[in-house]
């Protein structure tokens, strides 16, 4: 029965096996690797776009703010109690 058994199914040498799962693991991790750096690419460009935006946004508010002369305020006006009816 051992010989007819052999017949039927190929053995597969285990290196083959771990060289398959290895090669598996190394392709899985390149595209883990890739995601990552364009993760981290991707953040660096709109971090970058963000700066700018605020540093464009605090210039135009300083230009506003020397743009319009300060005006003083008058003081508030107190206000008569007001009384309630007993």
């Amino acid at each position: 029965m051992p010989a007819a058994k052999k017949s039927l199914f190929k053995e597969t040498p285990t290196q083959v096996r771990a060289t398959k799962a290895d090669k598996t693991t190394e392709i899985a991790m390149q595209i883990a690797e890739k995601d990552a750096r364009d993760r981290a690419a991707k953040t660096e460009k709109l971090r970058a776009l963000r700066l700018e935006r605020e540093a464009a946004e605090a210039a135009e508010a300083e230009e506003a703010a020397k743009a319009k002369p300060a005006a003083k305020k008058a003081p508030a006006k107190k206000k008569a109690p007001v009384k309630e009816p007993a």
